[in-house]
């Protein structure tokens, strides 16, 4: 009798309500937690890139042994698993599981879509954002102040996500929300520039452009971001990005011999930009550069979360659950007919 085939390779996020399959998923969390009659069991998180799915693995079962001595979070695993929508929320039940191996790869693993990255390269975004400095900011101080700032920090901004929880909480996050704060602060400066020409003191649109590309910059100091999630540093709790990006400005500047007013008003736009003080801010924005700042990174900020938010929701109809990082339910939009 010739041997059954094993279940195709589908990725976790496309896997649908109880379809059986073999995925490859990033092992987020294993916590240790115990029923209300005192009965241990874990509640772990596989994901990939898009989906998390967080479960029980009860102590009856015969995966809880090998959950307790086997299973590491920050490791990637190979599953056959059934995927079930539940009154709980998703589930998997897991008939096979081990470590991922080189050989894996052969069958479509790939670190990048195992965990939370961004969809866009990179390296492109770090191309383009310094390309805007430049057509933005000319060639003087300003454009050799951020190219010495990204350049010395490369690595650190290609890999940095822009947040813990809320938004871009991912690898490249930084790099993509960057760019996004930019085309928009750019977008409003020349509309404001275009339509109200008699602005006194005159909208600097160099000025927008490097605050918008470095408004952030503290943060590849403020967050370490390993396999599985971004953690505040020590200086990020005691300090945040806002101030720890003023400290780039500063030490940059003498490098670059910015000017001194430039350099405040800069410094300004960094400490200002997340305007409300439980938010962190030093100052609210002062300044139509700054303000401008704010409302590019404002808007951004808030339309990631909400594409997170309903990324992550798996409710029915078109209306996502108020339990999530918005605390409020987000309009998912009607299904196509």
């Amino acid at each position: 009798m010739p041997k059954s085939s094993s279940p195709l390779i589908v990725p976790l996020h496309e896997m649908e309500n109880g379809q059986e399959a073999d995925t490859f998923a990033l092992l987020a969390e294993k916590e240790t937690w115990t029923t209300h009659n005192g009965k241990p069991y874990f509640r772990v998180n596989f994901r990939d890139a898009v989906r998390e799915v967080r479960f029980p693995v009860w102590a009856d079962t015969p995966a809880y042994e090998d959950c307790r001595t086997n299973w590491e979070v920050g490791r990637f695993y190979k599953l056959r698993a059934v995927y079930r929508i539940t009154n709980y929320g998703p589930q998997l039940e897991i008939r096979k599981i081990r470590e991922t191996v080189e050989a894996d790869t052969a069958e479509g693993f790939d670190i990048r879509q195992c965990r939370p990255s961004s969809k866009f390269a990179p390296e492109a975004m770090y191309d383009e954002i310094l390309a805007l400095t430049k057509t933005h900011c000319g060639k003087g101080p300003l454009t050799l102040l951020v190219t010495r700032i990204f350049k010395e920090n490369r690595q650190a901004i290609l890999d940095s996500a822009a947040a813990r929880n809320h938004h871009h909480a991912f690898f490249g996050g930084l790099l993509e929300h960057t760019l996004m704060v930019t085309r928009n602060a750019v977008a409003l400066a020349d509309l404001y520039l275009l339509h109200y020409p008699e602005l006194k003191p005159r909208l600097s649109k160099p000025l927008v452009t490097a605050g918008a590309v470095l408004h952030d910059i503290g943060k590849i100091r403020e967050l370490r971001f390993d396999v599985v999630t971004a953690h505040h540093t020590t200086e990020g709790d005691m300090i945040g990005h806002a101030v720890l990006g003023r400290d780039f400005v500063r030490d940059f500047s003498r490098e670059v011999s910015l000017d001194p007013e430039t350099q405040t008003q800069l410094e300004h736009i960094l400490l200002s930009h997340q305007r409300f003080a439980d938010w962190g801010t030093v100052k609210p924005p002062m300044s139509l550069e700054a303000l401008i700042v704010h409302h590019a990174d404002s808007c951004d900020a808030l339309i990631g979360t909400h594409c997170h938010v309903m990324e992550l929701d798996e409710t029915a109809g078109e209306i996502t659950s108020k339990k999530n990082i918005l605390g409020y339910p987000v309009f998912k939009g009607k299904k196509p007919t």
